[in-house]
């Protein structure tokens, strides 16, 4: 009976909360639409996310890998051509700069990062692959600076690419002539213990252990006059008296050979064949 009357309750509060519903939302309805924008809002985002992580990042991550590829192609061909005496080097200049647009557009800073490092490594390899002006070398080491400077900005916090960052501009102040700047610089990325474990903090040691065998001055000297090899004598002399007599003197040699050709005259029959002959 309890039951019953329980049940008959609720379903009367449910009649009388719907007969109330209309006049509820009329009051209500400011509110109610600023909820539904908050959740169609949210789920765009949510959505939005996804596609990126799926498809835009996957995206981003075929193309830099396409670049890379270029990269790599472009220094084998410039290899070939020098072991047949040209100079392809201007062959980076295009990985290069798509590098660089590529930075500009992506939405992930490591990668924006990395390409920026691979395009200041381009941009070097260019001028030491070629024969350039001291000018032309001059600028395309500082667009690799700007740009190496462009990628620890982009991504500060990483380890391996700021130490990677850092260690190229390094290079650029050595290749420069700026010994002094780039000892501080590898000095700081062997002090840093955020760098201890990468490649960068390595390869920073070993330039300061090497640095002071770059900055010698190599002086060529005079290359050194032909020799001309003595030919062996081919004139043929007659022997000394110390020399062996019982070698045949040129002039002998063509000295006919006394020798018994007498041989017996054939037999003229079978019979006389069979006769013995006596001396």
């Amino acid at each position: 009976m309890k039951s019953d009357h329980r049940h008959e309750l609720k379903t009367n509060e449910l009649a009388e909360w719907l007969s109330h519903l209309p006049e509820w939302t009329k009051e209500n309805l400011s509110t109610i639409i600023m909820v539904c924008v908050v959740i169609v809002v949210g789920i765009s985002i949510y959505a939005w996310r996804v596609y990126n992580v799926n498809v835009v990042r996957v995206r981003e991550r075929a193309e830099f890998t396409t670049l890379i590829n270029q990269l790599a192609g472009a220094k084998m061909q410039i290899i070939q051509g020098q072991e047949q005496g040209r100079d392809s080097s201007f062959m980076l200049l295009p990985p290069a700069e798509n590098l660089e647009k590529f930075a500009q557009s992506a939405k992930n800073d490591r990668m924006a990062a990395l390409a920026l490092i691979k395009r200041a490594e381009a941009l070097r390899a260019e001028v030491h692959y070629g024969n350039v002006e001291e000018e032309y070398f001059t600028s395309q080491i500082d667009k690799a600076k700007k740009s190496y400077t462009e990628a620890l900005e982009r991504c500060p916090d990483e380890p391996s690419l700021a130490s990677a960052a850092t260690l190229g501009l390094g290079l650029c102040q050595e290749e420069l002539g700026n010994f002094e700047q780039a000892r501080q610089t590898y000095q700081e990325i062997a002090a840093n213990p955020d760098f201890e474990p990468t490649v960068a903090a390595n390869l920073a040691g070993r330039r300061l252990t090497t640095m002071a065998d770059y900055q010698r001055e190599i002086v060529f000297g005079p290359a050194p006059k032909p020799t001309v090899a003595a030919q062996p004598s081919t004139q043929i002399r007659p022997p000394t008296s110390s020399e062996p007599t019982d070698i045949i003197p040129p002039y002998n040699i063509y000295r006919p050979l006394d020798l018994d050709l007498n041989f017996p005259e054939a037999p003229a029959s079978p019979a006389e064949a069979n006769t013995p002959v006596v001396n």
